[in-house]
């Protein structure tokens, strides 16, 4: 799975909001200033995910960006599709609709697996849960085996 800085921003700027008490709008320049992100960009990003239904966005000089449901609402995988689509596809398709021959034919059903398990993280860890520290039992017991810190990528 490759993250690019775009999407990082995203969920950084999402789970700054999501630490936010809620009420009040964010202004683009204090979620910029805490996650060292580029203000332009992030004003891209907040708007790549309004359009996605994530965040609302106040004008005015109390105004600010929300996010549009509580912190519990709103999944990882939510930012990183907003803003990324899919979490796995192959030459702009999903694994499920790849077919190969030959060597190669089991393919697909090792990439819908490998796509599963990332659902299974990013679908069922919420905002709230990262913003929280306390992490599903799941996403805890796999960061908790070492191997998975390892430097094999």
């Amino acid at each position: 799975m490759r993250i690019g800085a775009k999407t990082d921003y995203a969920l950084r700027a999402a789970l700054e909001l999501a630490a936010s008490d809620g009420t009040h709008p964010v202004k683009a320049e204090t979620i910029a200033t805490a996650q060292q992100i580029p203000p332009r960009f992030l004003e891209k990003i907040l708007n790549d995910l309004r359009r996605a239904g994530i965040v609302e966005s106040r004008r005015g000089v109390e105004g600010g960006h929300l996010l549009a449901a509580p912190p519990e609402e709103i999944y990882v995988a939510d930012i990183i599709r907003a803003i990324d689509g899919p979490l796995a596809n192959v030459s702009g398709k999903r694994p499920h609709e790849l077919s190969y021959d030959g060597a190669a034919e089991k393919l697909p059903e090792l990439l819908v697996a490998a796509r599963a398990a990332l659902r299974d993280v990013l679908d069922r860890t919420t905002l709230a849960d990262v913003v929280s520290g306390d992490l599903p039992e799941h996403v805890t017991a796999l960061a908790g085996d070492p191997a998975a810190w390892s430097k094999r990528g």
